[in-house]
């Protein structure tokens, strides 16, 4: 890999600038003088606005613009582009795609949509007014040509093209739904512990972010929500399954909302993280943050970060539970088994908790069968009301039926005496049950 070259030994350096510079600065020029009441800007202006930063910001970067006092506001000033046109064009496909996405109770999301997006734009108009002010201190050449509010068309037309192809293999489509049903309560489930169902005020967002809640955290989500559109996409969309039935439309819809809302509080964290919290001791980078903290409120970024993305993104993944718990019950294959009840304290608090877990995390619906009475094998309390008529009976074997990967599991945590020996103690688990170890 070619090491970077010193500027001051680079006489190609002030030749380049203007180079790599012209497409940037041009959308700048063209973001600033566009009249301030047309905020409908499109992915396409937003891609391009994204590759010209980029290449940009790498080439000030490969000659190490980040650690001279002379350009590093420039360098920041394009990094601040970039950023914030990402985060545009995660929004502005959330406002083109989600009627599609056929969600219902969604009064109050596309407000939040266009507030975001109008924030978006504003902060854009300011960073790029500092961009060209800052292109004009360093003498680099602005470009002669001008692009037109034409040259960036929606993306949205009046129709699709025609869905011509299907291809039906319903038991693996079956597979592929229940797995990934599975997955999206998981994810749900982990989500809702964060707490963010409800506004928040800016001291609360302040207690949270980026210390207990930031890019790292919201990534992970996010590669977490893209493996399940990937999948969904991979095995269900193509098979036209998606198309002919409109739970799963809406299971798709849930994803994709909440893949794009990830994305666009991830990179909004990425700008608050890297640019406007804490940028350094040296009085340069506290000067470059307070006057980007000027064009970009950090009030205003953390507000759409918490009060937007997170809330959002909390709102559709509960929203999406019951649909997918009710999807994945349709599609799951179904059993029973016949196990014995622990011996010998019968359904005591661990081996009922360990069944719980079990159900929880395949997430399908199972149901212990006491005789003729039946529980919910996913409540503890249930089990041990079940314990009760179990002991109260004298039972010595019940039924499980339901999801039979989950029946799977509770026959293997049931040969060995559900985790404990005959003293009430526990005993090491069998390795298919590794995740009960967690």
């Amino acid at each position: 890999m070619q090491e970077p070259v010193s500027v001051s030994h680079n006489a190609g350096f002030a030749e380049k600038i203007h180079v790599f510079s012209e497409e940037f600065l041009k959308y700048c020029i063209y973001i600033w003088e566009t009249e301030s009441a047309r905020d409908t800007f499109t992915k396409r202006l937003y891609a391009k606005m994204v590759s010209s930063s980029k290449l940009l910001e790498d080439f000030l970067d490969f000659h190490g613009a980040k650690n001279n006092s002379n350009w590093y506001y420039y360098r920041e000033l394009v990094s601040s582009v970039r950023n914030l046109s990402e985060a545009s064009y995660s929004q502005k496909h959330i406002s083109n795609q989600f009627p599609f996405y056929d969600l219902p109770g969604t009064e109050g999301f596309e407000e939040g949509g266009y507030a975001t997006h109008k924030f978006l734009i504003n902060s854009l108009r300011r960073v790029s007014d500092n961009a060209l002010k800052e292109a004009m201190r360093l003498d680099i050449q602005f470009p002669e040509i001008r692009v037109l509010w034409n040259d960036f068309p929606g993306i949205v037309t009046e129709a699709s093209l025609p869905f011509d192809i299907d291809d039906e293999n319903l038991e693996e489509e079956k597979k592929n739904v229940v797995q990934i049903t599975t997955e999206f309560l998981r994810v749900a489930k982990d989500f809702e512990t964060l707490g963010f169902y409800e506004p928040y005020t800016l001291d609360q967002i302040k207690s949270v972010i980026p210390s207990s809640f930031n890019e790292q955290e919201a990534r992970r989500f996010e590669m977490a929500i893209h493996s399940l559109q990937s999948s969904f996409d991979t095995y269900v969309n193509r098979s036209g399954l998606r198309f002919r039935n409109i739970k799963l439309k809406r299971v798709r819809g849930y994803i994709s909302v909440v893949l794009h809302l990830l994305e666009l509080t991830r990179r909004l964290l990425h700008y608050y993280e890297r640019h406007l919290h804490e940028v350094g001791y040296k009085n340069i980078y506290k000067r470059v943050r307070d006057e980007l903290a000027r064009a970009v409120r950090p009030e205003d970024i953390l507000d759409r970060i918490v009060n937007y993305g997170l809330y959002y993104i909390y709102y559709f993944l509960v929203r999406g539970q019951d649909l997918a718990q009710e999807v994945l019950n349709e599609n799951m294959e179904q059993g029973s088994v016949v196990v014995g009840i622990p011996q010998k304290l019968g359904f005591h608090s661990r081996p009922s908790m360990l069944v719980v877990k079990i159900v929880q995390h395949y997430g399908g619906q199972v149901e212990l069968w006491v005789n003729s009475d039946r529980f919910d094998a996913s409540s503890v309390l249930d089990i041990q009301w079940a314990g009760g008529k179990i002991q109260k009976e004298d039972i010595k074997e019940v039924v499980f039926k339901g999801d039979i990967r989950a029946l799977r599991d509770i026959q293997i945590l049931a040969g060995v005496n559900y985790g404990e020996d005959l003293m009430g103690k526990g005993i090491p688990l069998p390795r298919e049950l590794f995740y009960l170890k967690q």
